[in-house]
């Protein structure tokens, strides 16, 4: 099955892309208690996401947002940094939206929080990757949960976690197989390997144990 297979894609005919609504339910802690100080401040419930058609399933998930994605505005939200849509996901976005500054991830997870503005009724996700799909999955979870980030390889496992459970949880209506599903996983499991490396600490942890995420979904 091809991703995103048997889903109606909109009248675009320059770049034709699918708009889904996909389960984003908040995940238990599942990192030390001390790692934030707004955990759940605003419970997750959905992502709108507009997916180009066919989407990328090749390019691997190695540890940053990649290109070809970003947060739309769905309302004007002038507290945050932007930068027009098109200029980093072409025709997914029509000439007047604007999007989050690729930048401003942190800036959001602060600003939202700090205003209590709940990130569904603002932001939409636009990617033409899996590769961009799991980051945005991953940075939806940084705008529901605050925290110092002073540990980020403790801060980042909960939001792979949560990125993983979510994409598992809409495989179907994706078009996903599991093996996609399984490959990313293995994917982000190395990227935490290497951030705790890097912070010179021991990877303690069995939030990417495939069976541990599964119960969650």
């Amino acid at each position: 099955m091809s991703a995103l297979g048997g889903v109606t894609g909109s009248d675009n005919e320059a770049r034709p892309h699918a708009r889904l609504v996909l389960d984003t339910p908040p995940l238990p802690l599942m990192v030390p208690p001390r790692i934030f100080d707004g955990f759940a401040w605003g419970a997750s419930t959905s992502l709108e996401v507009r997916l180009a058609c066919p989407l990328d399933l090749d390019t691997p998930t190695l540890g940053r947002n990649p290109s070809g994605m970003a947060f739309l505005f769905l309302h004007d939200c002038g507290f945050l940094p932007r930068e027009l849509a098109r200029l980093h996901v072409g025709d997914l976005a029509d000439a007047e939206e604007w999007a989050l500054a690729p930048y401003a991830i942190d800036d959001a997870t602060d600003e939202l929080y700090s205003r209590r503005a709940h990130p569904c009724e603002l932001l939409c996700l636009a990617t033409r990757s899996l590769d961009g799909l799991v980051w945005g999955l991953h940075d939806w979870c940084h705008f529901h949960n605050h925290g110092p980030f002073d540990e980020p390889a403790w801060t980042e496992v909960q939001c792979d976690a949560s990125a993983l459970v979510w994409l598992w949880r809409n495989r179907a209506r994706l078009g996903l197989e599991a093996t996609h599903w399984e490959e990313r996983r293995a994917q982000l499991e190395a990227v935490a390997r290497r951030r705790f490396e890097t912070e010179g600490l021991p990877f303690e942890t069995d939030a990417y144990q495939a069976e541990r995420l599964l119960s969650f979904s």
